[in-house]
């Protein structure tokens, strides 16, 4: 009888130290995730975001109102681009959307840091009454809460 070899997990995924969240404008996805990732995680990852072309003064209104949902304040958020971080040194990139994940792949010639990209729904894109709206920021917040609590190892129980 020959030994058959069974598939092994993938290797766990490096703990990065540092992240950086970036999406178009960071007035709503990078801005969730920077939130959950702080929450979820605490001080254990410097956690930070950014747009590509942060052009809004403050987040989103609709984005506020979902993390409001589940404790978590962002009305303070101010959206701002990669070149006005205070650090530009980050172990993992996350980018959120497809423009976004073209400039981290520029950022990586100069930086040596891992990226990874989580197509991520624009809420804004979604028309309608104002509880689609809402439903579609929710169904954002909720993808990015589960993303971060899988990549980040912290209380993630799939549904049985």
């Amino acid at each position: 009888m020959a030994n058959i070899a069974l598939p092994s997990s993938p290797p766990p995924l490096e703990m990065p130290h540092s992240v950086l969240f970036i999406c178009n404008f960071n007035a709503v996805r990078s801005a969730m995730a920077e939130a959950l990732t702080k929450y979820y995680c605490g001080h254990h990852i410097f956690t930070d975001s950014c747009g590509i072309r942060a052009e809004e003064d403050n987040a989103n209104p609709f984005a506020i109102f979902v993390m409001d949902e589940i404790g978590l304040d962002i009305s303070r958020h101010s959206p701002k681009r990669f070149e006005n971080l205070m650090d530009s040194s980050f172990d993992l990139v996350v980018t959120l959307s497809p423009e976004a994940h073209h400039k981290a792949i520029d950022l990586t010639r100069t930086q040596d840091c891992q990226v990874e990209y989580w197509p991520t729904l624009d809420p804004t894109a979604v028309m309608g009454n104002r509880e689609n709206i809402i439903s579609a920021f929710r169904q954002t917040r909720d993808m990015l809460t589960d993303r971060i609590k899988r990549r980040f190892d912290v209380g993630y129980s799939p549904a049985i």
